[in-house]
């Protein structure tokens, strides 16, 4: 494989150099509309440095091979780099063992695989599932149809003004029903930072295992899951810089060992007859069929360039940019922020008086500045605070003051544009 590029093996200055990071990414010298690309959509994928690139394309060229089994050399390069990345991701988030590491599609199928395989073997007619009002819909749904399935209950913790979880609520509605806890890290529609030690620990406290939804934080702030005391952690590669359709889910190791397979094919059996099957050890049970190698591949690159970097530094970085351009923000008339709580990632969720934020974020678009749209898959969030969507910037470890100056310049541009 190739290595990683110059600026991930350099070694750390004390001053974060943004210019020299953002050179690593060959899709921000674009232009849209004639205009440089400002690129503040990160919440929804980020995009690739050349070591990604370059990762995914050593691996078609010099290595392209199914994995495990395969005696001959290409098959036993692509399994090394494989599972090389399985001991990267372990490192990441310092799970115990590399065992505890599932690759995943990402953190959608993640959690539905802890609904369908933990949930269905454990759960049954009126135990309880406690969620956050803040949820993705990839949280929400999964239990929804576990529900159904099983006729338990899905309680939901509600939010306060400024979009922070109401924890004295989460201490009334986690009881003796209560099986499961299923959190976001960080609320992709506010940033919101969720207390989830705090919430972990009295879940552990009444014998509850957690979840975390952790694809809005793992880019964007240190993991360490032992520290954590989760019971299940998932993230996915496209949102930390690496290929889509690859995440990761970790399970302490015991409960995964009791879970049954998610999905049934090659590779996650042991033995196979037309009367019984038998099954793989963990992880491997719950990797059914070709795996997305190329894109678990990238995925390790995509780690060994943001830790090379190093997270603390992208965290300071990037909480500077939240508060620039919170500032700025508060300048311009008409203009809300919705989501406001004190522990906040680089989100900026934003609404305007009198424009839809859809035509928000076409206007945008027009000067070069790329923002989301919508309801952002967390629609009871838009319900809560009665708007039917918000304009999101969201921000990584390239954007600078410059763009976040670009995207206030795009914003009077639309107001100037509706009177």
């Amino acid at each position: 494989m190739s290595a990683v590029s110059e600026v991930a093996l350099a070694p750390q200055e004390p001053a974060y150099d943004v210019e020299r990071v953002r050179a690593e990414f060959p899709i921000l010298a674009e232009k849209v509309h004639g205009k440089p690309l400002v690129y503040l959509d990160n919440a929804a994928t980020t995009q690739k440095p050349r070591a990604v690139i370059d990762a995914l394309r050593g691996y078609y060229e010099h290595t392209n091979a199914n994995i495990h089994r395969g005696v001959h050399v290409l098959s036993q390069r692509a399994t090394e780099a494989y599972e090389g990345t399985r001991e990267r991701v372990r490192r990441f988030l310092n799970a115990a063992s590399a065992r505890e590491i599932v690759f995943t599609r990402g953190t959608t199928e993640a959690i539905n695989l802890v609904a369908q395989s933990y949930g269905r073997s454990r759960l049954k007619a009126g135990d309880e599932i406690l969620i956050s009002a803040l949820e993705h819909h990839s949280n929400i749904v999964p239990w929804q149809l576990l529900c159904e399935q099983v006729g338990a209950v899905l309680r939901v913790v509600p939010i306060g003004d400024a979009g922070e979880l109401l924890f004295e609520d989460y201490e009334k509605v986690l009881g003796p029903r209560t099986r499961l806890v299923a959190l976001a890290h960080v609320s992709n529609a506010l940033g919101t930072v969720l207390p989830v030690r705090r919430a972990i620990e009295l879940a552990h406290a009444h014998g509850v295992p957690v979840l975390l939804d952790g694809a809005q934080a793992a880019a964007h702030q240190p993991v360490d899951v032992r520290a954590l005391e989760c019971d299940f952690y998932a993230f996915s590669g496209h949102k930390i810089y690496g290929p889509t359709g690859i995440g990761v889910l970790y399970g302490r190791r015991g409960l995964l060992e009791a879970m049954p397979p998610y999905q049934g094919g090659g590779d996650m059996i042991r033995t196979v007859t037309f009367e019984k099957s038998t099954w793989a050890d963990i992880p491997h049970k719950f990797e059914a069929g070709t795996p997305n190698i190329a894109g678990t591949i990238g995925l390790g690159a995509a780690l060994e360039f943001v830790e090379r970097i190093g997270l603390e530094a992208i965290a300071a970085h990037e909480a500077g940019l939240l508060e620039y351009a919170s500032g700025r923000a508060a300048e311009v008339p008409g203009l809300r922020i919705v989501g406001t709580a004190p522990e906040k990632a680089g989100i900026l969720s934003f609404v305007l008086e009198g424009i839809h934020p859809h035509d928000i974020g076409t206007i945008l678009d027009t000067q070069g500045v790329a923002v989301r749209a919508g309801h952002h898959c967390a629609m009871p969030v838009m319900q809560r605070f009665h708007v039917p969507a918000t304009a999101r910037a969201s921000f990584a470890l390239y954007n600078t003051r410059a763009e976040v100056d670009a995207l206030i310049a795009a914003i009077d541009k639309a107001k100037e544009l509706f009177g």
